[in-house]
């Protein structure tokens, strides 16, 4: 594939939107992130305050107003999330209580309505995305197993693979639906889905038969705190990586926590989200390795750093994101050296007579 130049900088609105100005309709939200040099938003599908995710699925001109408040100001809408969403297509009943509040009210306490009800957001999702001239889509898997990660006690035989057989069925017909409107899905490989690294990556792929919308949502922060290589990762699933959070990390282990954190709160955590520049990720390896296979998607900030202000991480990340992307080179700096192409001379240097 042809190197490309990454678009952006993008942020993720999930942690910016609020009930206070600026951050409460997508007019004055737009206009902030433009004041701050961001050229696109993803958005939050779930938040009414800014998007309508129903409407957007039933009204292209709905989402042609959309594109044109965000366009007023100089900004694009880079992909839909169903995030909370897509986290409510599979919950373990350990979890339903937890989750319930990511639901309809009038779905709440029934987890076979709730999940129907997450089916048909991803499925508006979907139809939305097409509304709005989208091709990528970002999401959670949802977990079955998750509870079971630690093999302890021991794992009865089959139990894993009967989790991703059955997050497999569920996610079969939502990954056919986006397959007729053009749009991928984009996992975001994260601890707390079954969806959390490499492996069960590929186990839940080859149960959806390699299907050709089944793809990554990449974010290195999630590897750091994991203590895997995030730089060999884009090596083995670049084919399948289609969206990038840019959010970086760092894990400090230590005599007291480790990468399972000790029930500790962020900032107290060995391994911790930072903001951009504050953390462990080698981001000039991440664009470098993004321009030379051809990513062609949005680096996308989003923002959760345990320590600094939301507004500081904002402002300093859009710098760090348009000073890390690499303007991708259109000729060989080695050009003014070449000597053409002759098949005769080349077989006289090879002594070919």
């Amino acid at each position: 594939m042809a190197m490309t130049t990454i678009k952006g900088p993008a942020i993720f609105l999930a942690q910016y939107a609020g009930d206070a100005a600026p951050y409460n309709s997508l007019d004055s939200i737009c206009k902030w992130a433009a004041s701050l040099g961001f050229k696109g938003v993803q958005m939050p599908s779930w938040d009414g305050r800014l998007f309508d995710l129903k409407k957007a699925a039933e009204s292209k001109s709905y989402c042609d107003d959309v594109k044109a408040t965000a366009a007023k100001h100089g900004i694009q809408i880079t992909e839909l999330s169903t995030h909370l969403q897509g986290q409510l297509v599979a919950v373990h009943p350990a979890y339903d209580e937890a989750f319930d509040g990511f639901a309809a009210p009038q779905v709440r306490s029934n987890p076979k309505a709730r999940t129907e009800w997450a089916v048909d957001q991803l499925m508006l999702a979907a139809k939305a995305s097409q509304n709005l001239g989208l091709t990528e889509h970002a999401t959670f898997s949802g977990a079955l197993a998750w509870p079971y990660f630690y093999p302890w006690p021991q794992r009865p035989a089959g139990l894993v693979e009967t989790a991703f057989d059955e997050l497999a069925k569920r996610w079969k017909p939502i990954l056919d639906a986006f397959d007729k409107v053009g749009v991928n899905v984009c996992y975001e490989i994260h601890p707390g889905e079954d969806l959390h690294d490499g492996a069960t990556f590929e186990m839940f792929l080859e149960r959806v038969n390699n299907h050709p919308r089944c793809n990554i949502l990449y974010d290195p922060s999630h590897f750091v705190l994991q203590a895997l290589d995030y730089l060999q990762y884009i090596d083995i699933y670049h084919e399948r990586i289609k969206m990038f959070h840019v959010k970086d990390a760092e894990l400090n282990p230590n005599g007291r926590t480790g990468v399972y954190g000790g029930f500790q709160s962020w900032v107290n955590r060995a391994g911790r989200f930072r903001s951009l520049g504050d953390g462990q990720v080698d981001f000039s390896a991440i664009f470098s390795k993004f321009a030379q296979h051809g990513f062609q998607g949005w680096a996308v900030l989003e923002w959760e750093c345990c320590i600094k202000d939301s507004e500081q991480g904002a402002r300093e990340g859009a710098i760090f994101i348009r000073d890390h992307i690499i303007q991708v080179a259109a000729r060989a700096f080695d050009d003014f050296a070449a000597g053409g192409a002759d098949l005769a001379a080349n077989r006289r240097m090879l002594g070919i007579r």
